[in-house]
C-alpha cells in the first residue's frame, strides 16, 4: 500500500524527516518496505525557464523552420530555432535550456545541447507541453502568461509535486490503516509516545449542504444483513472533465492514473478516508430506483472492463428497476459509469459484509481497491461522513448542486465490543510492568474509550473500525505497538530447563518413521490441506466435508476429508514432469465435521508408483506391486512395535486389491490399488498403490508398548517345509494364524516361499510351500521333537483349513 508523505501531512502537522517517520511507522506495526521520490512532472522542470520571444523569422535553409531570439533572463538573448506552427514574436514560452534533461512518454532521458540546424545555431528549446510532461498536446509549443518575467523557473509556474511515498506491508488484519487518514491516527499515536503532541486535522465537511431535491432516487435493500448500511445522494448539473492539477497529484503519487474528476474524487476519498464509493450515471438508473439484491445464477453482466460474466446467485448487484449497474463492492458496469457525457450522479456510500465482497471478488477474479477494503472490514460509523466529503469536493471541482436529500438505510447499528483489561495479564504477557498512566494515554491515543477503571484493569469500549481488536489479547498488543517493542527489556542471563521426552512424543515417531522410509528410496511431502470440492467428492463419498466460509479460491474450498485426493495431485504433477517411479510419504491431517464435534485426524499416506528402482544394466527393472507395498506397510508397523496385527480384505469402492489392518478390533490403516476410475479423472495413466494408515490411533497404541529383549541363543536353528494343497480362497494369514495357534514356545517364523496354481492340481486348489523356523533357547531340538511337531501342525492344517500335502 502507497501512502503520500505529503497528504499524510494534511492530517498531521509533521516536519520529521520521511526517513525516521517511516522508522516509527514500522515500529508502530506498519512496515515501510521502501520509500521512494515522486515528482509530478519527471525531473521537475529543473533547468526550464520562461522565456520572451524578441525576434521570429523563417528559417533561410527550411520551409517550415522558424529562427527566433528569447530572452530567458541571462545577459543576452539567445538563438534557438522553433519547428511549431504557432510560435510568433512577443510570446512568453517554455524554454528548456542547454543541458536540461527531459524525458519521453516512455520515461526515457534525453538532453538539450547545443547544435546546429539547417545551419543556423540553436541554443535550447521552447517547448510543447507533451514534451514537458505536462500533458499530452503536441500542436505547437506552450505559450504562458504575459505577465511572467523573463527567467521565472517553469517550476514556480506550474504545480510541480514533490513527494516521497512509504511503501507500506500492510497486515491482513490492519484493515483501519488502509487510508492515509487510518495511517495518520497511528502515527499520531505514535508520536505522542514520543512526547510531540499533535491535533489530527480531519477533512472538513461544514459546507455540506442541500441544494435543492429536484432529483429523488429511491433505495431499496433486500438483505440487510449482506449490506447493513447504505447510504447514497444525487448530485445535478455537473461538468465532467480533467481533474485540477493537485488531485492529479495526489493520485499519481500512489499510483493510480487520474480518469475524470467524479471518478478521481471517490479514488481519493477512498485512499483519503479508507471508505469506498460508487459514482452511477443518475440519467441511466432506470426507474429513479436502486435496489440492492442478489440475481439469479447465470445472469449476465458486463464489467467496466469490457468482459462480460456470469452471476452467481449469491452475488449482491446494485441494480436500477430493470438490469443489474455494479457487482456491490467490488465492480462497476459499463452501461452505468460516468463519461464525459454525463450531468448527473448517484453517488453511493455503503457497508457491504466482508464475506460476501470476498467471495464475490474471488469467484470472477477481481482484486480491486474498494473489494481490498470492504473484504478485510471498514469502519459502518464512516460511510455517511465520507459521503459528504465526497459531495462537497465534487460540487467544489465539478460543479453542480447536491439534489436530494441523503439515503441513509441503517436498521441495526452494531453493538460496540467491550473487553475487561486486567493488569496482571499486561504484565504477564509482555513480561515487564507499564505504568498505568501510560496504558491509559496509549489506550486514549488509539480510541479506544476507558469506562471504569479498577484496581485489577480496565474496562474498555473498542472503536468499529478497529475489525481486529476483539480479545484482552488484542488490546495488550495494541498497546505493546504503540509503546514500543524496543522498550521491553531482557535480561542478560536466561534460564531454561530441560524437559523430560517420551521416546514416543509424536515428532519423535515421525523422524524415526520419516528416516525409515528414506531409507527405502521415498521421499516426503507436503500437500495443502484445502483442496477443490469437486477433487473432494471424486475420492470420497463422505458428506461431512468442512467448507471454508472465506475460501481464497474454488479450488481451496473445502479441508480434505481424505490424503488421497492430494497426494494423487503430487503424483500427477510429477507424472506430467516425467517421473513416474515415485515413492512419497505424507504426515498430514485430515478434517472431519459431525453434528456435535469438528474432528482432525493425523495420517501416514504412502504413494507407490511405477518400478520399484531406476533403471540399470546390473538388474532388471522390477514393476511395484501389491505385495512390495504390503512389505513397506509391514515395516512400518513392525518398526513401531505393532503386534497381533489382523488383516482382512478391504471392500472400498475408491481402493481395488485392498487390505485392512487391525489391532483389538480397531482399524489402524488400509492399503490397496486405487482404482481406474479415479486415476482417470485426474487424467493420471500409470497405477498407483496408496497406503493410510491412522497415525492418531498408532500413536496410542505405541504408548503402551515396552521393550523385551533376550539374549542371542546359543543352539542352533532348524528349518521345516510344506507343500501344502489348499483351496483357493485360504489366505497365507490363515495359514500364518493356524501355525503360531499349534506352537508358540519353538516356532520362530512362517515364511510362504512358493505359490503355484495350474496343471496337475485339481480344480479349485492351490499349492503354498511354506518353511518353518523352530528353535529352543535353552537345547538342541532333536528329531523326534521336530517332528513331533510337525505331525501337529500337519493334523491342525488337514482339520481347520482342510490342506493335504502333497
Amino acid at each position: 500500500m502507497k501512502i503520500s508523505y505529503n497528504w499524510l501531512k494534511q492530517f498531521l502537522q509533521i516536519d520529521w524527516e520521511s526517513q525516521k517517520t517511516g522508522e516509527l511507522l514500522t515500529n508502530l506495526g506498519l512496515e515501510v518496505e521502501g520509500i521512494e521520490r515522486f515528482e509530478s512532472v519527471k525531473g521537475g522542470l529543473a533547468g526550464v525557464v520562461v522565456g520572451h520571444v524578441l525576434t521570429c523569422e523563417k528559417h533561410p535553409n527550411a520551409d517550415r523552420l522558424k529562427v527566433t531570439t528569447v530572452d530567458i533572463g541571462t545577459e543576452s538573448p539567445v538563438q534557438i530555432v522553433c519547428g511549431a506552427p504557432n510560435v510568433a514574436t512577443g510570446q512568453k514560452v517554455p524554454v528548456a535550456t542547454i543541458g536540461t534533461t527531459l524525458y519521453t512518454a516512455e520515461g526515457e532521458p534525453w538532453q538539450i545541447k547545443k547544435g546546429k540546424i539547417r545551419g543556423q545555431e540553436s541554443h535550447g528549446m521552447i517547448c510543447a507541453e507533451d514534451e514537458l510532461g505536462l500533458g499530452k498536446s503536441h500542436d505547437g509549443i506552450m505559450v504562458l502568461s504575459d505577465t511572467l518575467e523573463p527567467g521565472t523557473p517553469c517550476s514556480e509556474v506550474f504545480e510541480i509535486e514533490k513527494d516521497e511515498v512509504f511503501e507500506i506491508g500492510l497486515t491482513p488484519n490492519r484493515a483501519d490503516a488502509m487510508s492515509h487518514y487510518g495511517v495518520a491516527r497511528d502515527l499520531k499515536a505514535g508520536l505522542e509516545q514520543h512526547e510531540i503532541t499533535k491535533g489530527l486535522v480531519t477533512p472538513s465537511t461544514s459546507n455540506f449542504s442541500i441544494d435543492n431535491r429536484s432529483l429523488r432516487i429511491d433505495v431499496d435493500v433486500e438483505d440487510n444483513e449482506l449490506a447493513p448500511r447504505y447510504c447514497g445522494l444525487t448530485i445535478s448539473n455537473i461538468i465532467v472533465q480533467d481533474s485540477p492539477y493537485w488531485l492529479k497529484n495526489r493520485l499519481q503519487a500512489i499510483g493510480l492514473s487520474p480518469i475524470n474528476n467524479v471518478v478521481d474524487v471517490t479514488n481519493y476519498v477512498l485512499h483519503e478516508l479508507g471508505q469506498p464509493l460508487h459514482a452511477f450515471d443518475a440519467n441511466k438508473i432506470k426507474g429513479g430506483k436502486i435496489e440492492v439484491k442478489r440475481l439469479p445464477k447465470g445472469t449476465k453482466f458486463t464489467t467496466l472492463d469490457d468482459v462480460e460474466r456470469e452471476l452467481h446467485e449469491e452475488d449482491l448487484m446494485i441494480c436500477d428497476s430493470e438490469k443489474p449497474m455494479c457487482i456491490a463492492g467490488v465492480f462497476g458496469g459499463t452501461y452505468s459509469g460516468v463519461t464525459e457525457n454525463t450531468s448527473a450522479i448517484f453517488l453511493e456510500s455503503a457497508y457491504f459484509d466482508p464475506i460476501s465482497i470476498r467471495k464475490s471478488a474471488k469467484r470472477h477474479g477481481l482484486n480491486t481497491d474498494a473489494s481490498f477494503r470492504f473484504e478485510r472490514g471498514i469502519d459502518i460509523e464512516l460511510t455517511e461522513y465520507a459521503l459528504k466529503r465526497a459531495a462537497v469536493l465534487i460540487r467544489e471541482i465539478a460543479g453542480g448542486e447536491i439534489s436530494s436529500d441523503v439515503v441513509d438505510l441503517y436498521p441495526k447499528k452494531p453493538k460496540e465490543r467491550q473487553v475487561f483489561l486486567t493488569f496482571d495479564k499486561i504484565n504477564s504477557l509482555i513480561g515487564q510492568e507499564i505504568p498505568r498512566d501510560t496504558i491509559k494515554t496509549i489506550l486514549s491515543s488509539l480510541d479506544i474509550k476507558v469506562n471504569n477503571v479498577t484496581e485489577s484493569g480496565l474496562g474498555l469500549t473498542i472503536p468499529f473500525y478497529r475489525v481486529d481488536v476483539e480479545r484482552e489479547v488484542d488490546v495488550i498488543e495494541e498497546i505493546l505497538r504503540v509503546y514500543g517493542y524496543n522498550k521491553i527489556g531482557f535480561n542478560e542471563k536466561f534460564n531454561a530447563s530441560v524437559a523430560e521426552n517420551s521416546r514416543f512424543e509424536n515428532h519423535r515417531l515421525q523422524e524415526v518413521i520419516g528416516n525409515m522410509l528414506s531409507s527405502l528410496g521415498y521421499n516426503e511431502i507436503m500437500t495443502n490441506s484445502l483442496i477443490a470440492k469437486e477433487a473432494m467428492e471424486a475420492v470420497s463419498s463422505e458428506s461431512d466435508s468442512v467448507e471454508m466460509m472465506n475460501p481464497l479460491s474454488s479450488d481451496l474450498s473445502v479441508l480434505r476429508t481424505s490424503m488421497l485426493p492430494s497426494g494423487l495431485e503430487a503424483v500427477r504433477y510429477n507424472n506430467n514432469r516425467q517421473q513416474n517411479n515415485l515413492k512419497l510419504f505424507e504426515f498430514g491431517k485430515t478434517y472431519h465435521k459431525s453434528k456435535k464435534v469438528n474432528l482432525e485426524r493425523q495420517h501416514l499416506s504412502l504413494f507407490v508408483s511405477g518400478n520399484r528402482g531406476s533403471d540399470s544394466w546390473t538388474s532388471p527393472t522390477e514393476k511395484t506391486d501389491f505385495f512390495y507395498v504390503k512389505g513397506c506397510v509391514q515395516a512400518v508397523l513392525r518398526r513401531l512395535g505393532l503386534e497381533n496385527i489382523k488383516e482382512e480384505p478391504l471392500d472400498n469402492g475408491t481402493l481395488s486389491e485392498s487390505l485392512s489392518y487391525s489391532i483389538n478390533g480397531k482399524q489402524i490403516g488400509a492399503f490397496g490399488l486405487v482404482h481406474t476410475n479415479v486415476l482417470k479423472n485426474l487424467d493420471i495413466k500409470n497405477d498407483v498403490f496408496f497406503v493410510d494408515l491412522d497415525w492418531d490411533l498408532i500413536l496410542d497404541l505405541v504408548q503402551n508398548q515396552t521393550i523385551s529383549f533376550s539374549e542371542i541363543p546359543k543352539f542352533p536353528e532348524v528349518s521345516r517345509d510344506f507343500a501344502l494343497l489348499l483351496d483357493e480362497n485360504i489366505t497365507f494369514q490363515q495359514v500364518n494364524d493356524v501355525a503360531w495357534k499349534t506352537e508358540k514356545k519353538l516356532l520362530k517364523k512362517v515364511n510362504l516361499f512358493d505359490v503355484y496354481m495350474g496343471k496337475n492340481l485339481p480344480e479349485g486348489k492351490k499349492s503354498y510351500a511354506v518353511s518353518f523356523t523352530l528353535q529352543d533357547g535353552n537345547k538342541t531340538l532333536t528329531d523326534k521333537q521336530i517332528d513331533k511337531l510337525m505331525a501337529k501342525l500337519q493334523h491342525n492344517y488337514e482339520q481347520k483349513l482342510g490342506a493335504t500335502l502333497r
